[in-house]
């Protein structure tokens, strides 16, 4: 049997913004063409701009990446990601703005810390993701959600802008499980996942 070969189709693209001012996009053939196939990719702001390539990592790569993002731009940007084989091309024209498909990746090393003679209380901590540069000129807003062990009910807590968190009518003696989640300040695309759990508990006396 003979597998039959196919040129390829539109590819499906897709791009997201862990931070300003990079893009990272990928895209993928809803039909395997059973042939070598190749793709390039470019760029361009707004309908007149000019045309520049979306750096791959080799010729057969499924993604490239934009740097030196402008920013706060009113026109989208413009990605054309061609797929190449013998039997033909196809071309995909995707467009988007930065802002819109903004979503960072979750904060990093949160930490539950007890506050001495607070029964009632946890202090929370975390740093950032590290992937967000220039947090001091593009500041991330937080969210918490927190549940006590043995209850189904989670809680979650109004945005904050600050990396630390006390977290206030914690049941003495009961664990929590405690995550956190950015997004941009301006509000600006959508919240990162989750952060991994930490728990912890509210100080006793001893």
């Amino acid at each position: 049997n003979t597998i039959k070969q196919y040129r390829p189709d539109k590819p499906l693209v897709w791009c997201w913004s862990t931070t300003y001012p990079a893009i990272n996009c990928s895209w993928r053939l809803e039909t395997k063409t059973h042939l070598p196939t190749f793709f390039s990719s470019t760029y361009r702001l707004g309908m007149g701009g000019e045309v520049k390539e979306c750096v791959q990592a080799t010729t057969v790569a499924n993604s490239c990446s934009i740097d030196n993002v402008q920013m706060f731009s009113i026109n989208p940007y413009v990605l054309n990601v061609t797929a190449v084989n013998p039997l033909g091309a196809a071309t995909t024209h995707y467009y988007f703005f930065q802002n819109e498909i903004l979503k960072p990746d979750p904060p990093e090393d949160l930490t539950v810390s007890q506050i001495p003679g607070q029964r009632k209380k946890i202090l929370l901590g975390w740093k950032p993701p590290s992937s967000w540069k220039f947090p001091e000129y593009f500041p991330l807003k937080y969210l918490i959600r927190y549940s006590g062990d043995g209850t189904n009910t989670i809680k979650t807590t109004r945005p904050t802008e600050q990396t630390s968190f006390v977290l206030t009518g914690i049941r003495p003696g009961v664990t929590y499980q405690v995550q956190v989640a950015a997004k941009d300040f301006l509000d600006h695309g959508e919240y990162s996942a989750w952060s991994p759990a930490a728990s912890g508990a509210a100080w006793m006396p001893k």
